[in-house]
């Protein structure tokens, strides 16, 4: 068993208008500290998975870098926050090493130090390639900086490239969008993320949207059904251009699906590190039923660093399998029932027959052989679909960044 590793960045130069994570603008200042503290963390992850009653795989084959913008730290802190994790664990000759990056923020000198760093793949938030579109949310590069630094990347040997779209930013009408994909397409990046615009309490954006107002290019965001069309034509498009659609939000040319983000819906084993890191880890030993460990971290950057409390929940069997179904169908290959049997129990498996004969007659699930899946119709109403394997009420699964 292989362990993935996420290392949270919380800095930002700005801070976009539609983003609800725990990320801010701080002064350089506070990076230094921060990385003092992501160090501490990672030397004690053995003692703290012990603490928990976990296993720690000793191999790493997937290190994500997320945030936030991890490519605003200086050359010297990326490079010791690398070291870090290479004294503590045994990383894979083969492992993806995949860095977020703000494009604007990758100089010759960057891209130097993450090639010293052994990065191999980068993800770049772009959101948008119009300009105006991407600057009403507060984004500060431009398309051509995007395609700048993608052929850059490519030129110092970086193929593995993702780019992040967001469907229903501000100005964003059909033939924008259309302009967007066609731009994906035509840089030749093996891999794009397609987000719909999160309308929730947690983002500025969101919070002027639910109250009706003009502020942060509101009153410019496009309809529900305009944003659920645009979605609907990036898979469409993506896949007849041969990136396929491998799970909800994720496109990849063959070979270059994101292997870190598949641990997340295959509940691999997975440790974050950092502000509202979280992290997964198998059960020591299986006893009252838990047969894995959930854990995060504070999720304000004050929290982490004064040592605030872990956020901790133990996963039983019943929860596992809720888990394995609803992480499961996020990807287009679904749920094998053949192997949930054998690791759940046919008894615990066929007490969700009913959600699933419910979903296959509204033509939100299909059945092929022994796997289940999500149908195209099913994908757009994933949430209500996802509701119906929830037996308790509780929240579960990992959050993760909007990347690819």
């Amino acid at each position: 068993m292989t362990l993935g590793l996420y290392i949270s960045v919380p800095f930002c130069r700005t801070k976009c208008s539609y983003c609800n994570f725990a990320s801010d603008v701080f002064s350089k200042g506070a990076y230094e500290g921060y990385v003092a503290r992501l160090l501490e963390d990672i030397a004690a992850a053995p003692r703290a998975a012990s603490e928990l009653g976990c296993q720690l795989p000793e191999e790493v084959n997937s290190i994500y870098l997320g945030g936030g913008t991890p490519s605003i730290l200086n050359p010297e802190q990326l490079k010791r926050i690398f070291v870090a994790v290479r004294t503590q664990f045994a990383v894979a000759p083969d492992a993806e090493l995949t860095v977020e990056c703000a494009p604007g923020t990758l100089t010759p000198s960057q891209i130097e130090t993450l090639l010293a760093c052994g990065v191999n793949r980068v993800s770049l938030g772009v959101q948008s390639f119009v300009d105006q579109e991407s600057h009403s949310v507060g984004r500060l590069h431009s398309r051509a900086t995007v395609l700048d630094e993608i052929a850059r990347l490519r030129l110092a040997g970086v193929a593995n490239i993702n780019v992040d779209l967001i469907a229903g930013v501000p100005h964003q009408t059909s033939e924008s969008w259309t302009y967007s994909l066609r731009e994906v397409i035509a840089s030749g990046v093996p891999h794009a993320s397609v987000y719909m615009l999160e309308v929730d309490e947690d983002s500025r954006l969101g919070r002027e949207l639910i109250a009706g107002g003009t502020r942060y290019h509101a009153h410019f965001v496009p309809d529900e059904d305009a944003i659920a069309d645009f979605y609907v034509e990036a898979c469409a498009t993506l896949n007849a251009a041969g990136i396929a659609q491998y799970e909800i939000s994720n496109f990849a040319r063959a070979g270059y699906e994101a292997s870190h983000n598949l641990k997340y819906w295959t509940r691999q084993p997975y440790l974050g590190f950092g502000v509202d890191a979280h992290s997964m880890l198998v059960a020591d030993r299986v006893a009252k039923d838990v047969t894995a460990i959930r854990f995060s971290q504070p999720d304000s950057l004050d929290g982490y660093m004064n040592h605030g409390a872990r956020t901790v929940t133990p996963v039983s069997q019943n929860a596992a399998l809720e888990e394995s179904f609803f992480l499961g169908l996020r990807m287009n290959q679904g749920v094998n029932l053949d192997r949930m049997n054998s690791e759940f129990g046919r008894e615990r498996v066929a007490a969700y027959s009913p959600v699933m004969e419910e979903c296959f007659r509204e033509g939100l699930l299909e059945r092929m052989d022994a796997r289940v899946r999500l149908t195209s119709r099913g994908r757009m109403l994933s949430n209500e679909v996802f509701k119906g394997f929830l037996v308790e009420e509780r929240v579960v699964g990992p959050t993760v960044p909007p990347s690819g």
